[in-house]
């Protein structure tokens, strides 16, 4: 019997998914599984007995990613769940980017007391003309879930498209529009598209790419569009290339002091998988895979583990080791099995940057003077004990 807990509601179409094995608990300090959406667990004290968190979309930076690896807890995300929504919002504001017609609809408000307002509105639409995005070249940066999605929409709005990741995944080229351009520097979007939309995760490396060196680059009167995070752009540099003309609109769907009410931004309040739909895949996703993962040890889309799926377990006993990615451990594992004469049938190892993961198929199950020793070993982070 397993214990989940929910720091955020979450879509009942999701819970609905665990078994009877499963009971929710009230009680964050007895759960082996939380469940989270935009809660920060930051400052949080982790139960000892937590096993695996499962954020309910893309993002983690709300959660404490390396604390938990060097925890032996595994951190799963939902990525591509809520993708369908972020897209949809995409081309919705670049629409509206093109057109102006946010500024339609306010001077139709503004003037509603106007009893000729049919007549006095065919002289002010001139002030809201805007442009058509067929034939206007479209950068995508980041080609993930999301991009592959705007970039194969675009391509049917009659756009050129151009794509840059030099990470682009072998599932994201095979979905990708043949039609896309694929550059190998962001520099040729930069100088060439009128409409750029970003789509990278947000890291050390991306913090603050949308910089003033970035828009330096861009052509006149280019459309940014960030719904991704907030802080891939210098908003800052984006409101002087606005006051001089270089960023014709902004669209950002993270609120904040900088770019709230200011002319040429159209902010969104985090309206991206703000959808029925997108909440409900992200619920189903991330049950699905904490179930696999505290039942079978599999891990699928974790940010802080390797990928590493051995599937059903039919032997006598599955042992999952997190630790350290060093040498000799594989060799320091497998003694502690073989001096006790357990044969292993299957195993796996996979690692991720100063982490890795193994799981040991055996033919006996393990006895706690072996899971002593294999807790001791330096470097071991966790032992746990799946079957």
């Amino acid at each position: 019997m397993f214990k989940y807990h929910c720091l955020n509601p979450i879509s009942p179409v999701g819970t609905e998914k665990f078994s009877a094995q499963y009971t929710k608990t009230e009680n964050i300090g007895e759960a082996e599984g939380i469940l989270v959406r935009s809660a920060s667990m930051h400052e949080m004290e982790l139960p000892e007995n937590l096993l695996a968190i499962a954020r309910a979309g893309a993002g983690y930076n709300n959660i404490p990613i390396d604390k938990c690896a060097e925890k032996g807890i595994v951190v799963f995300n939902t990525p591509g769940a809520n993708a369908n929504g972020v897209k949809e919002l995409v081309i919705a504001g670049m629409l509206l980017a093109s057109r102006d017609v946010v500024g339609g609809i306010e001077w139709v408000a503004a003037n509603k007391d106007d009893a000729d307002i049919a007549k006095t509105a065919e002289k002010a639409k001139k002030n809201f003309a805007g442009t058509e995005v067929q034939d206007k070249k479209l950068g995508i940066i980041g080609l993930g879930a999301i991009g592959v999605k705007v970039a194969n929409v675009a391509k049917h709005l009659g756009m050129e498209v151009y794509g840059y990741d030099p990470y682009v995944s072998v599932d994201a080229a095979w979905n990708l529009s043949r039609d896309v351009k694929h550059v190998l520097n962001v520099d040729e979007i930069y100088e060439s598209c009128d409409i750029i939309t970003i789509h990278v995760p947000l890291m050390d490396a991306t913090k603050g790419m949308i910089n003033k060196d970035a828009i330096d680059k861009m052509k006149d009167g280019v459309i940014l569009l960030n719904f991704a995070r907030d802080l891939l752009v210098d908003e800052k540099a984006v409101l002087d290339g606005i006051k001089a003309n270089k960023i014709r609109k902004y669209v950002s769907d993270f609120p904040n002091a900088t770019t709230a009410g200011q002319d040429g931004c159209i902010v969104i309040p985090h309206l991206g998988a703000s959808t029925e739909e997108s909440e409900d895949n992200c619920a189903k996703m991330a049950v699905k895979q904490m179930m696999d993962y505290l039942e079978n040890g599999n891990i699928i889309n974790s940010v802080n583990y390797p990928k590493c799926d051995m599937g059903v377990c039919d032997q006598a006993g599955r042992i999952a080791i997190f630790h350290k990615n060093i040498a000799n451990m594989i060799t320091k594992f497998t003694a502690c099995f073989g001096d006790n004469s357990i044969n292993i049938t299957n195993m796996m190892n996979k690692s991720k940057g100063e982490v890795a993961y193994t799981m040991m198929d055996i033919e006996a199950p393990a006895s706690e003077d072996i899971l002593k020793k294999l807790e001791s070993i330096e470097g071991v982070f966790r032992v746990r004990v799946i079957k």
